[in-house]
């Protein structure tokens, strides 16, 4: 099969010719459809998540059709189209797994990380931590929804009851919550890269009520806040915008520093807290959520084997929705 493989951080993926990889019992193999490039994809090639397995087929938004299945697998037959997530699993046995955290688990194995990935033609997967993909979605438009829409459903879900809702950092993530949010009568306030001006177009397109720069004031308080953006400064920003009791969320998996910051703006009961992986509960949930809105994802499709310029169209912030790899043609 056809992969692109990390070999060390801070290394261009490469391009190799690979066996199929081998379902064990537990396991169902998967053609890859479609497989999402998150921004903790770019964490994990740039080394800022330090312990990956290598060589590395990244990916963890991935949609597959099964061609086999490993002989304890009961849930999915050959044909069912499979979404898989980051979270590839799990110890099933600590106090984090036994008290519904299992995005918690210190032993748990994540996919495009410890496991291999979707940026390949082929994957394997746990059947037990995959999803039924929702009908309606094609393969495109499922990806997104398997990580940047967990983990926004998730993020959104530890805000609160929040109605004016503030989202820094307009990529992926945001632009999924925003229409969840919007769904459960909530107001969004984005904040975009300063002078990004189509990023605030994006917002305003997508029903924010305000749109403007990461270090400006927005014209209400805010009750909640969530963070997607890897900047850390906007931890104190955010902590500025929010009422007394209001909650600042941290989507992301890696953060730069949080510069130090007054007291007096973390007073008044405000919280900041970081949302980690996330649970098969929060998928299913989030699954069964999102044909009702329905949520849909814009997406900028590229080839398999130009892995690389999707990771570099991420990082410039140049991408209105999402990056999604495709397995080339021909």
């Amino acid at each position: 099969m056809y992969a692109m493989v990390l070999d060390g951080p801070g290394k261009p993926l490469r391009a190799a010719d690979l066996p199929i990889p081998e379902p064990g019992q537990d396991q169902v193999l998967l053609r890859v459809n479609a497989c999402g490039v998150c921004r903790t994809d770019l964490h994990i090639v740039d080394g800022e998540l330090t312990e990956p397995k290598l060589p590395l087929i990244p990916g963890h938004q991935i949609v597959g059709t099964v061609v086999k299945a490993g002989e304890d697998v009961h849930l999915f037959k050959e044909g069912a189209r499979v979404g898989v997530p980051w979270l590839g699993s799990t110890c099933s046995r600590c106090s984090y797994c036994r008290s519904g955290r299992e995005n918690l688990c210190d032993n748990a194995r994540f996919t495009g990380y410890q496991l291999n990935g979707g940026f390949a033609e082929y994957t394997v997967a746990d059947f037990r931590f995959c999803f039924p993909v929702p009908d309606g979605y094609p393969d495109l438009q499922a990806a997104p929804l398997l990580c940047a829409g967990l983990i926004g459903y998730r993020s959104l879900t530890m805000a609160g009851e929040a109605g004016n809702l503030g989202i820094y950092g307009f990529g992926a993530a945001a632009h999924i919550v925003a229409q969840v949010a919007r769904y459960q009568g909530r107001k969004i306030y984005a904040f975009t890269r300063p002078g990004d001006d189509a990023a605030k177009r994006f917002a305003m397109d997508l029903g924010a009520v305000w749109a403007g720069d990461s270090g400006q004031m927005p014209p209400v308080e805010l009750d909640a806040a969530i963070i997607f953006a890897p900047d850390g400064s906007t931890v104190p920003a955010a902590l500025k915008a929010v009422a007394k009791g209001g909650i600042v969320v941290c989507g992301g998996i890696h953060m730069s520093d949080i510069p130090s910051f007054p007291y007096e703006i973390l007073w008044g009961e405000r919280i900041i807290r970081s949302v980690a992986n996330l649970t098969r509960e929060d998928g299913v949930e989030f699954l069964a959520l999102a044909p009702r809105i329905p949520v849909h994802t814009e997406v900028q499709p590229f080839p398999l084997s130009r892995a690389n310029e999707a990771l570099e169209a991420l990082r410039s912030g140049s991408v209105r929705g999402a990056v999604v790899l495709v397995p080339d043609q021909g």
